[in-house]
């Protein structure tokens, strides 16, 4: 007893102390967690940007086609193929250089050189010997200070402003043959630029600011107000082509009444002419009657057509072959000495037999009927003798 004693001790001490340490050294707090985006905002990843530029008095449009605006627009694209289609290109180009708003997000793809020879704004990469060590917490901090560049200040405003900006590129920035309008910079380099092209102008981010929930970090909210250089109506186009919907999508949403028509022909083609079941209609029950019932429906057949001699002639016909394979020498025989040897044989009459083979005379149906049983009864018996004839022989 003592012996379980010490064991019990010695687990329950430790795991006391765990339980102990646990509980002096965790507690509960609550923790926000945001809700997935339902709806539009689970589709459209300016959804954020729109409200926001609605709220400021703007009019905006998101889509993932490009449709020309008029030339105060603004124009946001994020996910775009710079070079996918030329016409395109050229009409986004023109309608910058009339007097448009072109802000660009580092999602831009296939610019190359294209872009960077009209918009004259390149995107170059730090050398790695130059970076320098930063803390710990610099690096897992996606947010850093950046200060504001005016080419010309509006009166009453310093030349230079501080702003907090989350989730830039810092290995790469952003160069520039001539002095950019507005520009954003940090340690790395220029993090935003805006270049004149024509009467119009060109902003490019390194950095995704305003999708998503991202326009609620830092001071994104500022930042898409001074890179569109949004003013209260105006008409502000996102267009992004990420995130396409599939063939099958796109059918149904511009073509759902067709597609639901289209099926419905389909489905009835198909069941007219399907091979069908069972038949159009129900299948009676087959009428089934006994032997005896289809003996006597054909006798009366017989003697309605024919007035029963081809009844009579088989019964005859079928005694004869009896007597045959019984008597021998049946067949040379003449009639008195066949009727002779069927009555020694069966034990009917001899001339009862003899007027029965033979036909002789008119019988009403009462005579026929028993001139048949007669017959019948004379072939049945000869059979009998002959079986008895074969089992004594055996």
């Amino acid at each position: 007893m003592r012996h379980k004693s010490i064991i019990t001790l010695l687990v329950g001490a430790p795991l006391v102390a765990l339980i102990f340490w646990v509980a002096s050294h965790t507690y509960w707090a609550d923790t926000e967690v945001p809700m997935p985006p339902k709806g539009e905002a689970r589709l459209n990843p300016f959804y954020a940007a729109q409200r926001f530029a609605q709220a400021l008095g703007a009019r905006t449009t998101w889509d993932r086609m490009l449709a020309i605006p008029p030339a105060d627009s603004v124009i946001v694209l994020s996910a775009w193929h710079w070079n996918l289609s030329s016409t395109r290109r050229v009409a986004l180009e023109h309608w910058v250089e009339s007097g448009g708003r072109l802000v660009v997000d580092a999602t831009l793809a296939d610019g190359g050189d294209e872009f960077e020879r009209w918009s004259r704004i390149s995107r170059d990469y730090r050398d790695p010997d130059d970076v320098r060590p930063t803390a710990e917490s610099e690096r897992d901090d996606p947010c850093h200070w950046f200060r504001e560049e005016r080419d010309r200040a509006p009166a009453g405003e310093p030349e230079a402003t501080r702003h907090w900006i989350c989730d830039s590129d810092r290995d790469s920035f952003l160069t520039s043959d001539r002095t950019p309008a507005w520009a954003l910079r940090d340690e790395s380099g220029i993090q935003a630029m805006r270049a004149q092209v024509g009467r119009g102008s060109v902003t490019v981010i390194n950095g995704t600011p305003f999708r998503e929930r991202r326009l609620f970090d830092g001071d994104h909210d500022w930042l898409f107000v001074a890179a569109t250089e949004l003013r209260q109506g105006d008409d502000v186009h996102f267009l992004t082509e990420g995130a396409q919907p599939s063939l099958l999508a796109l059918v149904w949403q511009h073509g759902g009444p067709v597609v639901v028509l289209t099926l419905t022909l389909i489905a009835l083609l198909l069941w007219r002419g399907a091979i069908r079941f069972g038949p159009l209609a129900a299948v009676q029950p087959a009428a089934r009657r006994s032997l005896a019932e289809q003996i006597r429906g054909s006798g009366r057949f017989a003697l309605r057509h024919g007035n029963g001699d081809a009844l009579l002639a088989a019964a005859a016909r079928a005694l004869e072959e009896a007597a045959e394979r019984r008597i021998p020498g049946y067949a040379r025989l003449s009639s008195p000495e066949r009727a002779t040897a069927l009555a020694r044989l069966t034990g009917f009459d001899r001339h009862a037999l003899s007027v029965a083979i033979h036909h002789a005379g008119l019988r009403r149906p009462q005579e026929l009927r028993n001139t048949i049983a007669l017959l019948e009864a004379a072939r049945r018996q000869t059979l009998i003798e002959r079986s008895r004839f074969s089992h004594g022989t055996e």
